[in-house]
């Protein structure tokens, strides 16, 4: 069981791009997005979150519930669902701001435990910003870490919910020992600032750093890399793209009984090849349609 711990939102996306009349809400949410792409590609996944009671929370449970994720852990409350407006750019790129006071994913609270089956956390995203909740997923990271569970961070920066950068930056760093998997954009690293080796140095097995369509690199703590390119396609917008690439990642991880330090260290070559390019080709099909749509198992070629 891989459980994806995090907020569940709405995106509100133009009908046209650039547009701000017509708003269409999609299901999103960074840790949302993992959930639902890791049950498409046919991972047993849990999702971990405070979800609304409104008709968008309802919205967002039925999406899980259809993608086969587990959702009887999720929490529940009166209030109401984060709302995050998408504006396209002429490349597909997405820039958001966002409507998070008194939302429910922000009023998450750890569990005491992890299920003993569960063998990996994929954490990211507005989750780790917005208090209270950031401080409960980040105990939930620590304790699952110190268990030994598998644990993936995605921090995917969203610099409009940040008000001191250099206090968030320092708290990244400080998560980094509890981390196994570290996961993130060419734009979010160098808004953090540093390389992929100090992170290495600093906790996790492997770093992997997506790139757009240029594709995506691994940097591995015996200092070997290994990097794909992307795969050609007509991107309608790119929400979702980095979501994607979390869920083939640990969906692919998995598959390979890869999902510890050590079988990070055995993948080799040709494994993180494989893996790398697994990734690149699911999340150019989320590239390829409007709002965050991973792929199903049976849209890919096999791992």
């Amino acid at each position: 069981m891989i459980v994806v711990a995090g907020e569940a939102l709405i995106d509100l996306v133009p009908r046209e791009s650039g547009a701000l009349a017509g708003l269409l809400p999609r299901l999103g949410g960074g840790p949302y997005n993992t959930a639902v792409a890791l049950g498409r590609l046919g991972s047993p996944a849990s999702f971990r979150s405070r979800v609304s009671r409104d008709a968008f929370g309802e919205a967002l449970l039925d999406g899980l519930v259809d993608a086969g994720v587990d959702v009887s852990s999720v929490q529940r409350g009166s209030e109401p669902t984060t709302l995050a407006v998408a504006t396209i750019g002429a490349d597909g790129s997405a820039a958001y701001s966002f409507y998070v006071e008194g939302t429910a994913d922000r009023l998450f609270t750890a569990p005491d435990r992890l299920p003993d089956e569960v063998r990996a956390v994929s954490f990211g995203t507005c989750s780790l910003v917005l208090e209270p909740g950031a401080s409960a997923y980040e105990e939930l990271m620590r304790t699952a870490a110190a268990r030994g569970v598998f644990t993936a961070l995605d921090p995917n920066i969203r610099t409009g919910l940040i008000p001191d950068p250099d206090a968030y930056r320092a708290r990244f760093k400080s998560w980094l020992p509890s981390v196994t998997l570290l996961k993130l954009s060419e734009e979010d690293a160098r808004w953090l600032g540093g390389t992929p080796g100090e992170w290495l140095a600093a906790g996790p097995s492997a770093v992997v750093i997506t790139r757009g369509g240029d594709g995506l690199t691994a940097f591995t703590r015996d200092g070997s890399v290994h990097a794909v390119p992307g795969e050609p396609v007509d991107v309608v917008d790119t929400i979702g793209a980095g979501d994607t690439v979390n869920a083939a990642l640990l969906h692919g991880l998995a598959a390979r009984d890869a999902l510890s330090p050590v079988g990070l260290a055995e993948l080799g070559p040709e494994g993180w090849t494989g893996l790398l390019r697994f990734a690149a080709r699911a999340a150019a099909v989320t590239c390829s349609r409007a709002g965050a749509e991973p792929p199903y198992a049976h849209e890919l070629d096999g791992l």
